[in-house]
């Protein structure tokens, strides 16, 4: 058996939408006795509501599980690090950071830790907040560091552009956690399956980069943040191109698990 690590936003669905097609490939796909994982760098939902949304919006359940965040490769990063953690982002990180069991805390000067994330409410407090705790000597923490993420309406500033203005104020650098960093790595590795793990991605310094990272096959789709297979780097060139997830149990039909076939 084994495994298709797949993105989610502009692979799956692009904001509150489906890809077309993505429903049917989920379900093909696992009917074949694939292990289906799914790993986002938003930060902004825990797990569980990360697998609510992909069951609303294409009718498949992971296991909450199998839905990893950029949000909880930073927790898997704090553990053992950190144990009070100032948090930057949507209530859904804060989540996920306390039901690791570490303290958030609002105090610059009780932070061990300060963890950012995408924040479409930042206010210039709280990048003051955020920047004094690290001047003060808080790890600098981001969720990941992507400057961007698709919409229907286009591209968003994503958690890399909050990360870079409190970086900016604090003078610092920080630790990412989300694709293609080791964080992320490390908790992939501990899910996969099986020979075969395909990563199924629309952007190349996170998707393409991690699978190139780890030795797996590199598949990338043209519904999300990369229109043109051309604009990706030569070094990481994904192993196939396809338009969307839909044409993905087509392309995978001669790796059809051999206790399936």
């Amino acid at each position: 058996m084994g495994t298709v690590v797949f993105d989610l936003d502009g692979v799956v669905y692009v904001g509150d939408a489906a890809v077309p097609g993505a429903a049917e490939t989920l379900r093909t796909l696992d009917d074949l006795g694939w292990r289906l994982v799914f790993a986002t760098n938003n930060s902004t939902r825990t797990e569980d509501e990360t697998a609510d949304k992909i069951e609303r919006l294409t009718g498949y359940r992971p296991r909450s599980s199998f839905a990893v965040t950029s949000g909880s490769a930073a927790v898997h990063y704090l553990r053992g690090r950190h144990e009070s953690v100032l948090a930057v982002g949507a209530p859904g990180l804060t989540a996920t950071i306390e039901a690791a069991g570490l303290e958030t805390v609002d105090d610059p000067d009780r932070a061990d830790a300060v963890v950012v994330g995408l924040d479409r409410g930042i206010s210039y407090e709280t990048i003051d907040r955020a920047a004094s705790a690290i001047r003060k000597g808080a790890e600098f923490v981001a969720t990941n560091t992507d400057a961007t993420f698709p919409t229907p309406d286009g591209l968003a500033p994503g958690a890399g552009a909050i990360v870079a203005a409190i970086g900016s104020a604090a003078g610092a650098e920080p630790v990412s956690c989300g694709k293609p960093e080791l964080p992320m790595r490390e908790l992939l590795s501990s899910l996969v399956v099986g020979d075969e793990v395909v990563m199924v991605g629309d952007r190349a310094e996170t998707d393409l980069a991690i699978a190139r990272h780890l030795g797996w096959r590199a598949v990338l789709t043209l519904t999300g943040v990369t229109e043109l297979a051309s604009d990706v780097p030569r070094a990481l060139e994904p192993d196939d191109v396809i338009t969307s997830i839909s044409e993905l149990p087509g392309l995978l039909g001669g790796s059809v698990p051999k206790d399936k076939a």
